[in-house]
């Protein structure tokens, strides 16, 4: 169903990341016969070099705690279709 992972929106979105913490993430509703594969956005990240500390369903948002390949914290919401990013936020250490 899903062919390949927006790599190039990952890379651009965490090089601006947000500093707003406390907004919510607005994703698009859908079916969830519409949702793209949890197994998918997983891989994907992992292959990219990030560590998934906590993965879970947040509202119409898939959404990620862990570290990015740089060994930096990050939250990231996610387009539960698409996969693409809808916001990302770097936490401190």
């Amino acid at each position: 169903m899903y062919k390949k992972f927006p790599h190039y929106l990952l890379a651009t979105t965490l090089a601006l990341l947000s500093t707003s913490v406390f907004a919510a993430a607005d994703c698009k509703v859908y079916p969830k016969e519409e949702w793209a594969s949890e197994d998918t956005l997983k891989e994907a990240l992992e292959a990219e070099g990030y560590t998934i500390k906590k993965f879970k369903v947040d509202g119409n948002c898939y959404e990620i705690y862990g570290r990015s390949k740089d060994g930096k914290k990050v939250e990231i919401y996610f387009d539960m279709k698409t996969l693409a990013i809808v916001k990302a936020i770097g936490l401190k250490d």
